[in-house]
């Protein structure tokens, strides 16, 4: 993927220096370590010079070509890891290296100011006698799924995929053998799933011509297809239709340096998020698999193109589907060949699945609490992860270290674990904490992407095209239903037709032959009164010729 170096953002402010620190550290730092400058060592060759994270009898350095191999920051709420993610993000953009957080607790929004006004800080600048120490912002870009805090961060469902989106959804094993048939009946049809709405108007159109598609894409349950529906519901009810819109993340912006080479730390505003943990993890996973997916291989670079903090990464694997576990699992053994850095916060490492938990080279580990067996157990755990320190016991030390106090481990140049040192961690150069609205708006305003993911596009897609091939369906099962009325109509129309003619006809025999009754019987009566006439004239003949004496 090709980097891009936009201009720097003027919301960075100037590098403030802090004068010389001459006291010498306090008791907590053993006595022997050797003299504290805060100096790194020399740079090699070529490639970024190693990364100072923390001191205690030796000073504890990562060395940028071996933190592609992943890492751990574990520990008990309170005991700093947000801070050593804090100083990790900056140390990494210092050496230009892109880096992506998610900021759950809204305090790491800080790493966008100058430090200098935390007595804590300062004391610990004190205490490890770091000379020549500098306040610094670092370049940020702030991201936010409800794009409240930040530029939109948004994905279309085809790049979420039937498999991280069956998670989210919560479905069966059932259910998210529909929901592949789905999308795999959408790749067949060219029918672009963006939003949620693309993916509930095909889920009715396949439910509704179940029949249809049976034969070559399997069966689609009416029951599945509505259990899937509630969830798409569901879910839309959240608020996660505004993460499934266009435009879509861009990974390249991801990438970016500033004009000075610093890489930009890309912070993503969780504090709502992580209200809805399993969008949350999702959103991550998704993160990590698109990165894995979309960048090229690159071997073993000098540094890592970027390095990505997943913070409460208890979230990704609890209640996690076998096959989605080996989804991440692959992606953890195989993106560090394509540059990338993944960096697990939790604070039990029994969160994380031992075939993950081996693959993280890269070790911080702060104090832990042994107050009921599962505890213990995490305890015991943790030290067994660690090459052991011949000066002291690691399962001890791990219940005593202080606030910002770690035992360290990070890989040598051969990528060998180091062994674990008991170690301050380095405090950042920027501020601590939140940020003002106002400092947060300008930062925002003054981004290298500002405007480009701010507005929402509607393209034409899955939603689109069904709802045009349902109103011509409709229009044509219309067109067909009035031809098929007219054809009736007219059938009936000659069938009265015929009816009246032969009515006609019946009736028009029916005068004729009534006609013809009627002459006969003319005949007939004519005939009968002349016959009767005839009659009585020669009975009365007879008669008078009886009375005449004519007889």
């Amino acid at each position: 993927m090709t980097e891009i170096t936009p201009p720097q953002p003027d919301t960075v402010p100037a590098t403030t220096e802090v004068a010389p620190v001459t006291q010498t550290p306090a008791p907590a730092v053993p006595a022997a370590a050797p003299p504290a400058t805060g100096i790194a060592p020399e740079p090699a060759a070529t490639g970024p010079q190693p990364m100072l994270l923390a001191k205690g009898e030796t000073d504890q350095f990562l060395l940028p070509r071996m933190a592609n191999r992943h890492g751990l920051v574990a520990g008990a709420t309170g005991t700093g890891k947000t801070v050593t993610i804090h100083a990790m993000a900056e140390q990494f953009s210092r050496i230009g290296t892109p880096v992506f957080v998610a900021d759950v607790k809204g305090d790491l929004a800080g790493i966008s100011q100058a430090g200098g006004d935390n007595e804590k800080v300062t004391e610990r600048i004190a205490q490890l006698g770091l000379t020549g120490f500098t306040y610094e912002a670092s370049p940020v870009i702030f991201w936010d799924v409800f794009g409240q805090e930040g530029h939109p961060l948004r994905a279309t469902v085809s790049e979420m995929g039937p498999l991280l989106l069956s998670r989210l959804l919560n479905l069966s094993e059932t259910q998210a053998g529909v929901l592949q048939l789905v999308f795999r009946y959408a790749d067949d049809n060219g029918l672009l799933l963006l939003d949620l709405k693309d993916l509930r108007s095909l889920l009715q159109w396949i439910g509704d011509n179940r029949k249809d598609i049976q034969t070559e894409y399997g069966n689609v349950s009416p029951q599945s297809a509505g259990a899937i529906q509630r969830s798409l519901l569901t879910l839309e009810e959240s608020g996660a239709d505004k993460f499934f819109q266009e435009p879509a993340l861009s990974l390249s912006d991801f990438m970016r340096k500033d004009k000075n080479g610093k890489g930009y730390i890309n912070i993503l505003a969780a504090n709502q998020l992580i209200n809805q943990p399993l969008i949350y993890a999702t959103v991550l996973l998704w993160l990590m698999s698109e990165l894995f997916e979309s960048l090229p291989e690159v071997g073993d670079p000098d540094q890592p193109k970027l390095v990505f903090f997943f913070d409460e990464a208890h979230l990704l694997f609890t209640d996690c589907p076998p096959a989605l576990q080996d989804k991440i699992e692959q992606v953890v053994r195989l993106i560090r060949s394509k540059g990338v850095g993944i960096y697990f916060i939790s604070q039990n490492p029994l969160d994380v699945p031992d075939i993950v938990l081996g693959q993280l080279g890269n070790r911080v580990q702060h104090a832990l609490r042994a107050f009921t067996p599962r505890d213990q157990k995490a305890v015991k755990s943790a030290a067994e992860t660690f090459r052991a320190n011949p000066k002291f016991e690691v399962e001890t030390v791990i219940t005593e270290l202080g606030t910002g106090e770690a035992l360290t481990s990070f890989l040598d140049e051969k990528g060998a674990p180091g062994v674990v040192e008991r170690a301050f961690i380095i405090p950042p150069r920027s501020r601590i904490g939140v940020i003002t609205p106002e400092e947060r708006h300008k930062i925002i305003n003054w981004s290298p992407v500002a405007g480009q993911y701010d507005t929402p596009v509607d393209r034409e897609s899955a939603y689109e095209l069904l709802k045009t091939k349902g109103e011509r369906a409709a229009e044509a099962a219309a067109a067909a239903k009035t031809a098929e009325d007219q054809a009736k109509a007219a059938e009936e129309w000659k069938k009265e037709q015929e009816k009246a003619a032969k009515a006609a006809e019946t009736k028009k025999k029916k005068s004729s032959s009534h006609q013809s009754d009627s002459v006969i019987e003319a005949t007939v009566k004519s005939a009968g009164r002349s016959f009767g006439t005839s009659l009585g004239r020669s009975l009365m003949r007879g008669l008078m010729d009886t009375l005449s004496g004519k007889r």
